[in-house]
């Protein structure tokens, strides 16, 4: 499971897909793009690694980051609802989290929050990959979030 399987599933389905990533700082595309025919099925990205871009290019609320920090459901849930709302794409997926080094007891190393949007809401979710490298933090959220993509577009009727 991957690109290679999210690229055939949107392709059979017609979808576009955006994504709106912060510490996996442009992997989900890169993954996405890495494939030859990408652009049937792949509309744009936006990595927003600072709260002023997540505000600027993805309207997320300055009460939303004040209130639960970027590394939250609420954030996430903003972030996919922005780059979908900014893109010609069906479905859009957010990544923001804490790749490390570092973290503290309220948000550790490692936790990650996810958003999937589509015009039919937003789902969110936490996973908490652990204190195991920066690295490691990256490639699990960038594989996790095509998981979420391949999921939400396999819930999708074919294309007549």
């Amino acid at each position: 499971m991957g690109a290679d399987a999210l690229l055939r599933a949107a392709k059979v389905r017609g979808v576009m897909i955006a994504t709106a990533e912060s510490c996996t700082g442009g992997m989900v595309a890169a993954a996405i793009t890495d494939i030859s025919g990408s652009s049937a099925i792949y509309d744009r990205g936006f990595v927003t690694y600072t709260n002023a871009a997540k505000m600027q290019m993805l309207g997320v609320q300055a009460a939303t980051l004040d209130a639960h920090g970027a590394v939250s459901e609420q954030v996430a849930a903003e972030m996919a609802t922005g780059a979908l709302r900014n893109s010609d794409a069906h479905i859009a997926v957010a990544v923001t989290g804490i790749a490390g080094p570092g973290g503290s007891a309220h948000k550790p190393e490692g936790r990650v929050c996810f958003g999937i949007a589509t015009r039919q809401g937003v789902h969110c979710e936490t996973i908490d990959f652990g204190a195991r490298g920066r690295a490691h933090v990256r490639l699990a959220a960038k594989d996790h979030a095509l998981h979420l993509l391949l999921t939400a577009v396999d819930s999708l009727a074919p294309r007549d």
